[in-house]
């Protein structure tokens, strides 16, 4: 009797997992075509194809599945850049600890790789909901651009940021260097945030093998070019 007591116990869990990650993954992009007033939690529900309950029962009401949607899609994309992101991480890390310097030419190998691991997502057809719900947080900040900020954003800004000091030379905490690595993150985000607008530009019907080797080498060119500006001076 016991067991199935607790095979019971265990299947239910098992329920509530799968529809809890039904309403996560598909809220993301509910929230970013319709934003959070114009979702309702019936079409919620609907998209998920769940029961109306299951909000208020896993999320407390809409609010709280808006919020666990944004912690949500900071882990799809940390499940991407994660493993990349530490190990430079650590690179740094070692380095500091041993009262090191990491060379240019290092720094721009490390940036290159992250700039062309983060082109490929971004020209991703996953991506798309990502892109939605982020760039509504983007015009309307609210605590769900805090979590994903924090969670993502920030620390994949902060690294490269670190790259991009080595490369130029400069601390990584100095205005220039800030927004030097803003203005580089920009230049890949748009082929996302601006996609369709890409594709018409490279008279591309889409995005496959052959323009996604164009791109990372396009994004390399952009990494080799960090600091050129100075050499060019007088």
């Amino acid at each position: 009797m016991m067991k199935n007591k607790t095979s019971t116990q265990t299947s239910r869990q098992e329920r509530g997992d799968v529809t809890r990650e039904k309403l996560l993954t598909s809220s993301i992009d509910v929230f970013g075509r319709y934003g959070f007033d114009g979702a309702s939690t019936r079409m919620l529900a609907e998209t998920a194809g769940v029961n109306l309950q299951a909000i208020p029962y896993y999320f407390g009401g809409k609010e709280g599945l808006y919020i666990a949607a944004a912690e949500h899609l900071a882990s799809i994309i940390v499940g991407h850049v994660g493993d990349l992101r530490n190990a430079i991480l650590e690179r740094l890390a070692r380095l500091d600890g041993e009262g090191k310097t990491m060379s240019a030419e290092e720094a721009r190998e490390l940036l290159t790789q992250v700039a062309q691991h983060m082109v490929a997502i971004f020209v991703s057809r996953q991506s798309e909901s990502w892109a939605r719900f982020i760039i509504r947080e983007q015009m309307e900040p609210t605590e769900a651009f805090e979590r994903v900020y924090a969670n993502v954003m920030g620390p994949m800004i902060g690294m490269a940021g670190r790259l991009v000091a080595t490369i130029l030379g400069e601390p990584p905490q100095s205005e220039h260097v800030r927004l030097k690595t803003l203005s580089f993150v920009g230049s890949i985000l748009v082929f996302r945030m601006a996609h369709a607008a890409m594709l018409r530009q490279m008279n591309w019907q889409a995005v496959g093998p052959d323009e996604l080797d164009i791109l990372r080498r396009h994004v390399a060119e952009l990494v080799a070019a960090l600091g050129g500006e100075k050499e060019g001076q007088p």
